[in-house]
């Protein structure tokens, strides 16, 4: 018997306004959006195969991103097979870039952004050799 194989992932951030981050990541990062709630309280984001879901905090609680506990501790890292060229369209488009395009020393080329609730979120395509 073949063994189950795991089909995908989605990273899911809490958000303080759903419906604004929906905005940023659907016209500042090209991704599609699904929502669900009434009102909106859950969104499936998708691009070129990839997920992303956002979830609308409980009222009184805060969001606290990785790096805030872990200096350079990304929230999500998304792997693309173009970074200079997603890197390019994100600046065009207006994203908010926490640190830009170039190579890292474990072998990316990488840059990162920021959504609305300061969650660090990264680009990186591996590098041959």
């Amino acid at each position: 018997m073949d063994k189950a194989k795991l089909i995908g992932q989605a990273p899911v951030l809490l958000v303080s306004d759903i419906l604004a981050s929906v905005s940023y990541w659907t016209e500042k990062v090209g991704f599609s959006a699904h929502l669900w709630g009434d009102p909106v309280d859950f969104a499936i984001l998708r691009r070129d195969g990839v997920a992303l879901m956002l979830s609308q905090k409980p009222a009184g609680h805060a969001i606290v991103p990785n790096w805030k506990i872990k200096d350079f501790l990304w929230d999500a890292y998304f792997w693309v097979d173009d970074a200079k060229a997603i890197y390019d369209e994100l600046v065009a488009s207006g994203a908010d870039i926490d640190y830009h395009l170039g190579e890292k020393p474990y072998g990316v080329l990488e840059f990162g952004i920021q959504d609305l609730d300061g969650h660090d979120i990264a680009f990186g395509q591996t590098l041959d050799g």
